[in-house]
């Protein structure tokens, strides 16, 4: 199948700049980075693809057996790469996919030469001396109440997850993103999100990372960024003056200026 058209790559920016992949979160699409790309125009050659299973990607691609762990996903990443020929990239990964480009360095090393994680989280559930936010009964019912009524859980959910009651017409975006998405495919990525714990991974990251965290997330609180950062030796911490999980879209400026300056020091 042609990557391209199975992930609907998008390929826009500066040709001979450095390459910039922006990769979505769970029920979200590349159009989520909306307010991200016109700031790496101008220098950046930049990559926006969409997840099988979300947005405008081939859906007839899907597999469950695929895609129930976050390996599938970064599989995605690494043949999208492969196709565009893609060398020493900055990886850009909002919510879990910022543990799917972990992954996707570790399988392809020469394809990704930086991280940007914005919001991660590699377990969303409490572990002895962990705090992931979650306890599992939190997640089992999440993932019921998804599983059994996917457009209300939706309408309930995607408020919370934007956190930002000043503009409510981000939680209606995000609700609208969730509701597009097929709910049995959602369903897979669902449980491989919540249920996923890359923590090991972390230790091997052997490049340079930028974490942003959020003042307020209730999906990946603060206690989850100091510990993703203080996994990756020599990665920057960035807390932002942004509430709710999704700071491209609450807060796209400190955002914007968080990543480039970033970027730019990779130069």
């Amino acid at each position: 199948m042609d990557v391209e058209r199975r992930n609907n790559v998008t390929v826009t920016g500066n040709p001979q700049g450095p390459t910039v992949v922006l990769a979505h979160g769970f029920g979200c699409d590349q159009n989520m980075w909306r307010l991200t790309v016109p700031a790496l125009v101008k220098d950046y050659r930049v990559v926006l693809f969409d997840y099988v299973g979300s947005g405008r990607a081939d859906s007839s691609a899907f597999s469950e057996d695929r895609y129930a762990s976050l390996d599938g996903y970064a599989r995605d990443v690494v043949e999208v790469c492969d196709a565009l020929d893609i060398h020493d990239a900055a990886f850009v990964g909002h919510s879990v996919s910022a543990m799917t480009g972990v992954l996707a360095a570790g399988m392809a090393p020469e394809r990704i030469g930086a991280l940007v994680m914005v919001a991660p989280s590699p377990r969303y559930i409490d572990d002895d001396g962990y705090r992931g936010g979650f306890s599992p009964e939190d997640i089992e019912e999440l993932l019921a109440s998804l599983e059994s009524n996917y457009l209300g859980w939706s309408a309930a959910m995607a408020p919370v997850i934007m956190g930002n009651a000043e503009r409510p017409e981000l939680g209606e975006e995000l609700t609208n993103s969730f509701c597009a998405t097929d709910p049995d495919m959602a369903r897979v990525f669902a449980r491989t999100t919540f249920l996923s714990d890359s923590r090991d991974d972390l230790k091997s990251v052997n490049v340079p990372t930028l974490v942003l965290e959020c003042t307020q997330d209730v999906i990946a609180p603060r206690d989850v960024g100091a510990f993703v950062h203080q996994s990756i030796p020599g990665s920057k911490l960035v807390t932002l003056d942004a509430t709710g999980h999704c700071p491209h879209l609450s807060a796209p400026e400190a955002t914007n200026e968080a990543i480039t300056a970033f970027l730019a020091s990779l130069r």
